[in-house]
């Protein structure tokens, strides 16, 4: 296979930001929508164990990265992600200038989550939701531009939001790796047979630690299940329009937002045992909302991977 040259980002590889990384992060909404202090809420996640924060909310605003670094400042190592920036949302040379300066005031605590998002966004911004595979191709070719680069600044890590073969090709083509989000593990498994050994695998899974908060669960999936993009995905691995109706069926909420302790522990494990190398749990409350006073224990229902 003749792959075309990754993205030059900032001198880090894959391995090293394994490492970093370790096993266990967290995924959470913007804090501005959730009404949450955003230092105040780096300082626990940090104090709770968990080495990232991945920012949801497709970042596509000009000041996204800006809204980042109150996350950054309120912890000592935290590293903090988009997960992710929509690519419809900013010209490549906006968003690398917003990147490098971010990534240059917090040296190696950030990743660049990229990815083409969903046609009812991207409408909203007035583009038309055609060829998303070959919008990211384009704009990661730009993000790279020569004419882009900074005398002395280098893009943070890059993994793309990839659910599909071609998107999964891409991520590991051309950057570190891939953010797979409303996934089971069984799709884990499909990513790393497609990324292969080298490639980071970073999958989201959300979770509610009440073990009767079934409602809460199907509130969160509706919004999802709305998205054909998910829908499409879960489809490849034996699920049927018979299980996206109503919230979802009781055995897609198992798969994609287990409750209780002991599944939630499972859940985590599997997508590790599945080739995840590092999985942002994202927890809610029994309403579906990002429940941030879980992060206590959460941390110690999971601290046997951490």
């Amino acid at each position: 296979m003749n792959r075309r040259p990754a993205v030059m980002t900032v001198n880090m590889t894959a391995a090293e930001l394994r490492q970093r990384l370790r096993r266990v992060g967290i995924w959470m909404p913007p804090p501005e929508r959730t009404g949450v202090d955003p230092e105040k809420t780096a300082a626990e996640i940090e104090r709770a164990g968990f080495t990232s924060v991945w920012v949801g909310g497709g970042n596509a605003t000009p000041d996204a990265f800006d809204r980042l670094r109150p996350l950054l400042a309120g912890s000592a190592r935290l590293i903090v992600a988009t997960g992710i920036a929509n690519v419809w949302a900013w010209e490549p040379g906006e968003m690398r200038a917003a990147a490098e300066g971010l990534a240059a005031e917090f040296p190696g605590r950030l990743i660049l989550g990229l990815g083409v998002s969903h046609a009812p966004a991207v409408t909203a911004l007035g583009h038309p939701y055609q060829r998303p595979l070959r919008k990211m191709e384009k704009f990661l070719d730009e993000l790279d531009h020569p004419a882009e680069h900074g005398a002395d600044r280098e893009l943070p890590p890059i993994v793309l939001a990839a659910l599909g073969p071609k998107m999964l090709e891409l991520s590991r083509d051309q950057t570190l790796g891939a953010h797979p989000y409303f996934t089971p593990p069984e799709h884990t498994a499909f990513a790393r047979s497609v990324l292969g050994a080298e490639p980071l695998l970073v999958p989201e899974q959300a979770v509610i630690l009440s073990p009767d908060a079934v409602a809460g669960a199907r509130a969160y999936a509706e919004r999802y299940l709305r998205l054909p993009n998910y829908t499409r995905n879960l489809e490849r691995f034996g699920f049927t329009p018979a299980d996206f109706a109503g919230g979802g069926s009781g055995r897609l909420i198992s798969a994609i937002i287990p409750s209780g302790h002991a599944a939630v522990l499972a859940a985590v494990r599997a997508h590790l045992d599945a080739g995840a190398d590092h999985v942002v749990i994202q927890p809610l409350d029994d309403s579906g909302g990002f429940a941030p006073a879980a992060l206590g224990d959460l941390a110690s229902v999971v601290a046997e991977l951490m």
